[in-house]
């Protein structure tokens, strides 16, 4: 958390539970997407993507959206930073790229405090490039390409709504 930024929410002690999965297709991505989106939890959730550039960050955000009833172009944002969706059931949805986020402080100078304050489904890659800007993602999946092109995922669950998503999702 830096010195200058009070936190939007404290983090909870003695929370962390963590699964790793191993995704062999893009259907796996699919299908873990689609498990996910059937949870009541995801709604006001903060989810941090990690992982090296091309490990399949935005490819799962896209299968998320598909599977919550986004239609049409799903843009990354990584030029724009932030991709806002409103999902058919008037779940409002941003899409953070920080990748480009050479300094925390952009993060105050955009005004994402509000969005991450407010309600809404929060989708964060790069979310290190926001280090103690963002409050503690409910749930972090960091994502690895392994040399066989499967993908390596664990799922790191830290706060209460988290550990309600993690629970959720069929392994």
């Amino acid at each position: 958390m830096a010195d200058d930024h009070l936190p939007i929410v404290e983090t909870p002690k003695g929370i962390p539970r963590t699964r790793i999965l191993r995704w062999g297709s893009e259907a796996d991505t699919d299908a873990f997407a689609r498990s996910l989106a059937a949870s009541p939890a995801l709604r006001d959730a903060f989810i941090a993507l990690e992982g090296d550039l091309g490990a399949g960050k935005t490819t799962f955000v896209r299968h998320l959206l598909r599977a919550l009833g986004i239609q049409g172009r799903i843009k990354s944002p990584t030029y724009a930073v932030v991709e806002p969706h409103e999902a058919p059931d008037g779940l409002a949805i941003f899409h953070f790229d920080f990748y480009r986020f050479a300094d925390p402080r952009e993060w105050d100078d955009a005004g994402f405090r509000d969005i991450f304050a407010g309600p809404g489904l929060k989708l964060a890659e790069w979310p290190q490039n926001a280090a103690g800007r963002t409050p503690p993602a409910d749930l972090a999946i960091k994502i690895e390409a392994m040399t066989d092109d499967t993908r390596s995922v664990t799922l790191l669950a830290n706060t209460p709504r988290g550990s309600d998503l993690l629970a959720r999702i069929a392994a």
